[in-house]
């Protein structure tokens, strides 16, 4: 690969994983222990390690219709990856920094749309980008599924 590739693979993987980093500051806390939890709800590690591979497949690509299109050449598909990273990074915070859990099941249905509209303008670019983000929306599906457990169980 040239060196421009590899250094767009490096620009894509820190912004993507700079956003996981930004998220992993709002921790779960004393607030979220004493919520009720949905019987589905994962053991907290689980998250790290899928959140983790998830990060590095939507930089992978992003990467990839870039690389084929540049941002000249694919901005909305680019864009829309850029308002769905950004809807990723406010959920943790609506949810875990802010505890407002209704707020936060809006924003990720929200969240959801982007990543399906992200998933269409991609695969006019590159079908395996598309593809790559499947275990992502597949995992959206599931915290918005759990996030709707958590309002319902937990509003006052």
């Amino acid at each position: 690969m040239r060196r421009r590739t590899w250094i767009g693979l490096i620009g894509w993987l820190a912004l993507c994983y700079a956003v996981a980093a930004f998220g992993s500051r709002f921790e779960a806390g004393a607030w979220y222990d004493q919520l009720t939890k949905p019987a589905l709800t994962p053991p907290g590690w689980v998250f790290g390690v899928v959140w983790s591979v998830l990060y590095g497949l939507m930089a992978i690509a992003a990467w990839l219709v870039w690389k084929r299109r540049g941002f000249a050449g694919a901005p909305w598909a680019l864009g829309a990856f850029l308002v769905q990273l950004a809807l990723n990074a406010a959920w943790s915070w609506l949810f875990f920094g802010s505890h407002r859990i209704g707020l936060a099941l809006l924003e990720i249905l929200a969240l959801w749309s982007a990543i399906a509209i992200t998933m269409l303008l991609f695969w006019r670019h590159r079908g395996l980008a598309a593809l790559l983000l499947v275990p992502y929306l597949l995992w959206v599906t599931f915290a918005t599924g759990l996030n709707f457990e958590f309002w319902r169980l937990n509003a006052a």
